[in-house]
């Protein structure tokens, strides 16, 4: 007689034992409660709301709006050529990243064909060129004015926002560069300056440099008659910087084209030149001919279409400046601001991330004749980039969201016009959803934007 024996019997576990279970469980056990949390919530706001009379919606957006802002722009329309100069856009952008994920996925990339590059080319430059030529006149706008409605309003205010964002940003990232290469400075009075600079700013919180610059600095500039005049056509003065205003003639469209065909021309050679350096170690000269092609292009727009614009100086009429373009002193002063404040973190993020690269990198670059200027700007700080994107990321998340502070100095941005918004109407929820959700919306662009990018420039190892 045979017995087979098949050793100790495993303990049957229970299910709710099993970690994967249990993981799954925990986590819809969590997402029951926030949404029975938020289903309490709504349920008891919407009986507080209708104790006290207060209507829900937001069908009160349509509504007139009946106050002024202070600093409007045009807006284009979502109609007619600004939609399908949207749909040109994307289709281009869709089919080039269709193409460059397709051809990633056989470890190739989009840059390495040269028809796909001239495709791509045709796709982003040609598709809206094309919607430009064949819809003429111009792009429809809209201005607002105190019979617009409150949609209009909260656009304009979005739109002063990224105005504000957008040239903060720039301006932050290229003076902290500034900054972070003079802390690095075997200079020892600019080192010791540029520390200075870094540690006042990041420890003065940013509200008190706004009041700074706005109450102190561009309050007290001298009054209109008495202007601050610069090169006979820039003026300062206390209700602004007055700027000229550059108006587009007939020439000015096939002056732009051919400022972007030459860009792309240019874009084509330089890669044209390190493909061929891989190849065969040849070296072509990459400055004359990049500069002649893009002086060129234009030049020739210019002779054959005639001046592409002009400029509307300002000047003194009256009691005030008529013409040109006017930087309010509250945009100048929030830029300014967010600018020297932003800028001393991003001096610090720039200077860690340049730092971390092996001493040995710059000796093998002096090693190669390669002189100082170079070796930063080949070198160093193309692999300093892998530690700069990530932190700077946040830094920019911040600008963003800082901007909302110009309601201390009155900056007509989103969150100060939907704070007139809310106290005519009193929708106070609908207000502060828009809010929560329009700075969600930018923050995910925002953080979307900067990881596509540093995963582009990332390291890859083999």
């Amino acid at each position: 007689m045979i017995h087979t024996d098949t050793g100790p019997q495993r303990e049957k576990v229970a299910f709710w034992r099993v970690p994967a279970i249990r993981a799954i469980l925990y986590q819809a056990l969590a997402i029951g409660f926030l949404v029975v949390m938020a289903l309490i919530i709504y349920k008891n706001t919407l009986a507080n709301l209708a104790k006290r009379g207060i209507k829900t919606g937001f069908s009160f957006l349509t509504n007139e709006a009946g106050f002024a802002i202070g600093e409007t722009g045009a807006m284009p329309l979502l109609q007619g050529k600004t939609l399908w100069l949207i749909a040109a856009v994307v289709l281009g952008g869709g089919v080039i990243f269709f193409l460059s994920r397709k051809m990633k996925k056989e470890g190739q990339e989009l840059s390495d064909s040269t028809p796909l590059c001239l495709l791509a080319a045709t796709l982003l430059i040609g598709l809206p060129g094309a919607v430009l030529w064949f819809f003429p006149g111009d792009i429809p706008t809209l201005h607002y004015s105190e019979s617009s409605n409150y949609i209009a309003a909260l656009a304009t205010g979005l739109a002063n926002t990224l105005k504000v964002s957008i040239v903060a940003c720039v301006l932050s990232t290229i003076l902290g560069l500034f900054v972070a290469l003079a802390r690095l400075s075997p200079n020892w009075l600019l080192s010791r300056l540029a520390r200075w600079y870094v540690e006042i700013n990041r420890n003065i919180p940013l509200l008190m440099q706004l009041f700074f610059w706005y109450f102190i600095v561009f309050q007290g500039l001298p009054s209109v008659r008495k202007s601050i005049e610069l090169w006979g056509i820039i003026s300062i003065n206390n209700r602004g910087l007055f700027v000229p205003r550059p108006i587009f003639l007939a020439g000015g469209a096939p002056f732009v084209a051919a400022v972007v065909i030459a860009l792309t021309a240019i874009w084509f050679y330089l890669r044209y030149v390190k493909r061929r350096q891989d190849s065969t170690g040849q070296q072509l000269p990459r400055m004359l001919p990049s500069l002649g092609c893009f002086i060129a292009l234009p030049a020739l727009s210019m002779a054959c279409f005639g001046t592409p614009f002009s400029f509307d100086i300002p000047h003194l009429a009256g009691f005030n400046f008529k013409g040109g373009m006017t930087l309010t002193p509250e945009f100048v002063a929030l830029v300014t601001g967010l600018t020297i404040y932003v800028s001393a973190f991003n001096a610090e993020i720039i200077r860690s991330g340049i730092e971390s690269v092996s001493r040995g990198q710059r000796e093998a670059a002096y090693a190669l004749s390669f002189s100082k200027t170079e070796s930063m700007k080949l070198i160093i700080l193309p692999q300093s980039l892998r530690v700069i994107v990530p932190p700077m990321i946040n830094e920019y998340l911040a600008v963003t969201k800082n901007s909302s502070l110009a309601v201390a100095i009155g900056y007509p941005d989103l969150v100060s016009v939907g704070g007139t918004i809310l106290n005519q109407t009193g929708q106070a929820i609908e207000v502060i959803g828009i809010w929560m959700g329009v700075y969600l919306l930018l923050s995910r662009v925002i953080s979307m934007g900067m990881n596509w990018y540093n995963a582009k420039i990332k390291l890859v190892e083999r």
